[in-house]
């Protein structure tokens, strides 16, 4: 069973999800610690209210992003943490970070990546004039939104959709597909040590077909 340790900087709706999916049979993950950056984010309420462990790392309190990561280092390994998850989490991790946890990050992005990655990726989608959107879940890597994916759900981009209506469609992807590529992770059927690519185990393949052809 592995531990993950989950980062946010809001209320966490992705945070919420995967929290409660580690409650299920089979999960293959277990929820150590809920981490915020901000001390008033509202996901440290939820989280606590449910029987998580949470801690608060102000970055402002800190002199520089090395000080504040040091310290979100130390949290992360006195959780047992061996994976982490970030769930709008709103900073920007250094590379030295991200090389230490290199196939054991994974964030989650609302759009198909490579399309559309950065801020406002909803917007984009709609600018674009595409008909299919949706998200993708992906190992971190120094470059933003462009670590190995693991996993991706798309959804249609409707005529009459605006960028709130489309952003709500593919949060209810979100929080199946975060699970299911969590999951995967932490049961060793997919991993990354870096490249373009993740490695799929062979006997789950047939699994990650049916899940993409749901």
């Amino acid at each position: 069973m592995k531990k993950v340790a989950i980062l946010i900087s809001g209320r966490g709706s992705n945070m919420q999800a995967l929290c409660d999916a580690s409650r299920q049979k089979g999960a293959g993950y277990e929820v150590c610690r809920v981490i915020s950056n901000r001390p008033d984010a509202a996901g440290l309420d939820w989280a606590a209210r449910q029987g998580f462990a949470t801690a608060s790392i102000d970055h402002k309190a800190y002199e520089n992003k090395a000080a504040f990561e040091a310290v979100l280092q130390q949290e992360l390994i006195s959780a047992g943490a061996d994976i982490i998850c970030l769930a709008g989490f709103m900073r920007l991790l250094s590379g030295a970070f991200v090389e230490q946890w290199l196939g054991r990050l994974l964030n989650i992005h609302p759009s198909l990546l490579p399309s559309f990655p950065g801020l406002v990726p909803q917007q984009k989608a709609l600018d674009a004039g595409v008909r299919l959107s949706g998200c993708t879940v992906h190992f971190v890597s120094e470059e933003t939104d462009a670590g190995a994916i693991v996993m991706q759900s798309a959804v249609p981009v409707l005529p009459q959709d605006d960028e709130d209506v489309l952003s709500a469609r593919i949060l209810q992807a979100e929080h199946a597909t975060y699970h299911r590529a969590l999951s995967a992770v932490c049961l060793g059927n997919i991993s990354w040590s870096g490249g373009q690519t993740a490695i799929i185990a062979p006997d789950y393949s047939a699994a990650l077909h049916d899940f993409i052809n749901d």
